[in-house]
């Protein structure tokens, strides 16, 4: 049976939630964090600027970043790698996906700081001079591009996917690009550069 709340037990219940919220000690809870961050565990960082180091496309890159700085916006500021794109910033569009040991990532959903010595590959490591990667090639062939920004992601996640299995099918290609959003609905064009890729 529910029981039917009333105004007076309402406010009687809030004010007593009120009062007991009044007890607690305002030090000992800022104190709590630390104490429950706990011995062997990772010194916490910030909120100034702490020096860290990115293993980017082969080559490491030291930078002072502030601890709430995503790894998308590292990439696109101070490294200047501006291929990475931020579309919605909160993982749900992929247009800011890079491999971080060779799996595909969404780099505005990870912290430039818990990087660590895990290898960054963004769409600038995929050329090699003028000549581009073979899944950037078969983009290109097959007009899998329009406006082109989702492309440097989907291209990112198409080059793990090869990389994992040479010889996809059509199927195994829309699950690698099931998590991009691409406003120009160039999809099937994605799947057939793919299948194009030598």
């Amino acid at each position: 049976m529910v029981e039917k709340i009333s105004r007076r037990s309402f406010l009687k219940g809030s004010a007593l939630a009120t009062a007991a919220a009044g007890l607690v000690d305002p030090a000992a809870a800022l104190a709590a964090p630390a104490v429950a961050h706990g011995a062997g565990a990772p010194p916490l960082a910030g909120p100034d600027a702490v020096a860290i180091a990115l293993n980017v496309n082969g080559s490491v890159q030291h930078l002072k970043v502030e601890p709430r700085m995503t790894l998308a916006e590292a990439l696109r500021g101070p490294l200047g790698l501006t291929g990475t794109k931020i579309g919605c910033n909160r993982g749900a569009c992929s247009a800011c996906t890079v491999l971080l040991d060779g799996q595909p990532v969404c780099s505005c959903t990870l912290l430039a700081v818990e990087v660590g010595e895990r290898k960054v590959r963004t769409i600038e490591g995929l050329a090699k001079g003028e000549a581009l990667h073979p899944v950037q090639a078969a983009f290109v062939e097959h007009d899998a591009l329009q406006c082109g920004y989702c492309t440097p992601g989907m291209v990112m996640s198409c080059v793990a996917l090869l990389e994992r299995n040479p010889h996809p099918g059509p199927d195994e290609i829309r699950a690698a690009i099931s998590g991009h959003i691409c406003r120009c609905g160039s999809y099937p064009h994605v799947v057939a550069a793919v299948l194009g890729v030598r």
